[in-house]
C-alpha cells in the first residue's frame, strides 16, 4: 500500500525539518513551504493526501490558507499545529471540517494520532481543550472573522507583519492606493488609532501570533521532484 503524500506548511525552518525527518518513515512528504501564499500554488499543483499546516504563518495565515485550498480541492485534509492553545481558535479549525488540530509541544505520538484520525476523515482535537471548552463553537469562530472581508483580513495580516505599502501591493496585486483605502477604511472601522493598535487587533483576530516573524526566505518553496 503507498504511503499517503504529506505536504508540510511552516515558516520555522528547523520545526519544518524536523517534521520532514519525523514523517518520512511513514509517509511521503511531498514537500515543505514556508507561506501561506505557497501553500496555496503547492497544494493545488501536487494534490497531497494531507496538509500539516501552521496557523500562524507569514503573507497568509494558515487557516485562511486552507479556507482558500478547500474552495480548488475540497477533499484536502488539514492537521494545524500551533502554539495557540485557544478554544476561539480550536472552534474556528473545526468549522473547516473533518481536521486536525494539535500544539506546537504536543508529542509525535499525538500528531500521528491525529493524522490518523484526519486520513479516515475524522475530526481530531488535542485532548487539552475539552470540549466543554469550546461547545459555544459557532460563536468563538466568528470572532476570528467578525467583519472583515477577505481582502481586509488580507491587508491586516501585512500590515501587522511590517510590510509597507509597496510590498502589500505587489502581493496582492492591487494598487497602493487601494490598500490604503482598505488600511484607512479598517482603521476607522474598528476605531483603531495606530500602527501598534493593529498589530493588537490582528493579534485579537488569530491573522498574526506572539511567536511568527517574516524573513526575506518567506517565499522559498522547497519541494520533492
Amino acid at each position: 500500500m503507498p504511503f499517503a503524500r504529506v505536504l508540510i506548511a511552516d515558516d520555522h525552518a528547523i520545526l519544518a525539518e524536523t517534521l520532514r525527518e519525523y514523517l518520512q518513515k511513514s509517509f511521503e512528504v511531498v514537500g515543505v513551504v514556508g507561506n501561506g501564499r505557497a501553500l496555496i500554488d503547492e497544494a493545488v499543483r501536487l494534490r497531497p493526501d494531507l496538509i500539516i499546516v501552521d496557523v500562524g504563518m507569514p503573507l497568509l495565515n494558515g487557516m485562511d490558507a486552507a479556507r482558500r485550498i478547500k474552495e480548488q480541492v475540497p477533499n484536502m485534509k488539514f492537521v494545524f499545529l500551533t502554539m495557540q492553545n485557544h478554544p476561539n481558535l480550536a472552534a474556528a479549525v473545526i468549522k473547516l471540517g473533518a481536521v486536525g488540530f494539535v500544539l506546537k509541544h504536543s508529542g509525535g505520538p499525538e500528531l500521528m494520532k491525529a493524522i490518523e484520525h484526519v486520513l479516515q476523515r475524522k475530526a481530531y482535537i488535542t485532548p487539552s481543550l475539552k470540549p466543554e471548552d469550546w461547545v459555544a463553537a459557532d460563536t468563538r469562530a466568528k470572532q476570528y472573522s467578525r467583519e472583515l472581508t477577505h481582502r481586509q483580513r488580507e491587508v491586516v495580516q501585512l500590515c501587522a507583519e511590517g510590510r509597507s505599502m509597496k510590498e502589500i501591493s505587489a502581493i496582492l496585486n492591487l494598487s497602493q492606493r487601494t490598500v490604503e483605502f482598505h488600511k484607512h477604511h479598517i482603521m476607522e472601522s474598528f476605531n483603531l488609532k495606530s500602527n501598534a493598535e493593529l498589530v493588537l487587533f490582528a493579534l485579537d483576530q488569530g491573522l498574526v501570533h506572539t511567536n511568527q516573524r517574516s524573513s526575506p526566505a518567506d517565499a522559498k518553496i522547497e519541494h520533492k521532484g
